[in-house]
């Protein structure tokens, strides 16, 4: 892909999510969507191999839809209350619409089926730009919705989230596979927050994505698609391989990394608003999807200090990023939670 094509297409996507998000009518907020699918297409499908064409179609088909329904539900609710404004949905057929047509956008279960297969059929870098940045325009739609959306529906695709993101993830070899199912299981913690307390909602999704944007660039520098490749990266790059360990265990939340103070704060939150249950079946199924950050952690470690090499990188391998971003993003992943108590 020549770099003037990418750059229209990278900005294609900056412009659709900037547009969704700062749009109040219901028609502009769907004109930067569907800005934003049609920019990513291309990238998906850039490898000209069938597994990339089947991935970019079943992205194409499952947002083209998604955005399809919140054009129904808005036109729904206008007719009721005579208004596009997004900050007024008040017909509850109309929200719920909303809430499963954003669900598909994000990939929370039980709508989710798309989101692991098309990371699989896309590269590295595009499955990183799929998990975060195209995260951002529906999360948006959500914060400016989210005193009218429905609490229950959002709880209950919050615990289903979870709970499948955990139990799914556990058979998963691939790495992009696992990011997939990490990424709808962290989204089932933002979901359960959604309506209880936005401003711990835009915490995590801020630190989500800056865990989850210092994974991938790590899985690039190493050059890691599954496991076995990340057995073996320890030899060749032991210092990137053990902070790619600490930045898993920090998307586990696993304590005193950053990545537990999230789930701390939507933890503490839920039981003071009576949600008993589902912070308790949140806090479980943490503990599925600390498994196999564990197992993937262990793997990349395993043949660490005894057989190191000299050599920098895999065998005709180079990277072909700039880690500036890495080196923003990873103290981040692993070194904020001290300031948990400013925060709260």
């Amino acid at each position: 892909m020549s770099p003037t094509t990418t750059t229209i297409l990278i900005s294609s996507l900056a412009t659709g999510t900037i547009i969704t998000a700062s749009s109040h009518h219901w028609l502009m907020a769907w004109v930067g969507l569907e800005m934003n699918t049609l920019a990513i297409i291309p990238m998906i499908s850039k490898q000209h191999h069938p597994r990339a064409t089947e991935a970019a179609t079943k992205y194409f088909l499952t947002q083209a839809a998604a955005s399809a329904t919140i054009l129904f539900s808005s036109t729904t609710n206008a007719w009721q209350t005579g208004t596009w404004d997004i900050m007024n949905m008040t017909n509850p057929t109309a929200n719920m619409l909303l809430t499963m047509a954003i669900a598909m956008k994000l990939g929370l279960a039980p709508m989710h089926f798309w989101l692991p297969e098309v990371l699989q059929g896309s590269t590295i870098k595009t499955a990183l730009i799929i998990t975060t940045w195209q995260k951002l325009a529906p999360m948006a739609l959500i914060f400016m919705t989210s005193n009218t959306l429905p609490t229950t529906a959002l709880l209950t695709m919050a615990m289903i989230s979870t709970l499948l993101g955990g139990w799914a993830g556990l058979n998963q070899t691939q790495t992009r596979k696992i990011m997939a199912y990490s990424s709808i299981a962290h989204l089932g913690w933002m979901a359960a927050i959604t309506t209880i307390m936005p401003n711990i909602l835009t915490l995590n999704l801020v630190l989500y994505l800056t865990m989850t944007t210092s994974m991938f660039y790590m899985l690039i520098l190493l050059n890691s698609k599954n496991i076995k490749d990340m057995a073996t990266s320890s030899t060749t790059s032991p210092t990137t391989t053990t902070l790619a360990m600490l930045t898993l265990l920090s998307l586990g939340g696993l304590p005193p990394l950053t990545g537990f103070m999230p789930k701390w704060l939507i933890i503490e939150e839920l039981i003071t608003q009576n949600f008993t249950t589902t912070a308790t079946i949140l806090a479980l199924s943490a503990l599925l999807s600390l498994f196999f950050y564990l197992r993937l952690s262990y793997s990349s470690t395993i043949t660490l200090a005894p057989n190191t090499t000299t050599t920098k990188h895999k065998w005709r391998f180079k990277p072909t990023i700039n880690t500036t971003l890495l080196t923003t993003t990873l103290p981040m992943s692993l070194l904020m939670l001290p300031i948990t108590p400013m925060i709260c």
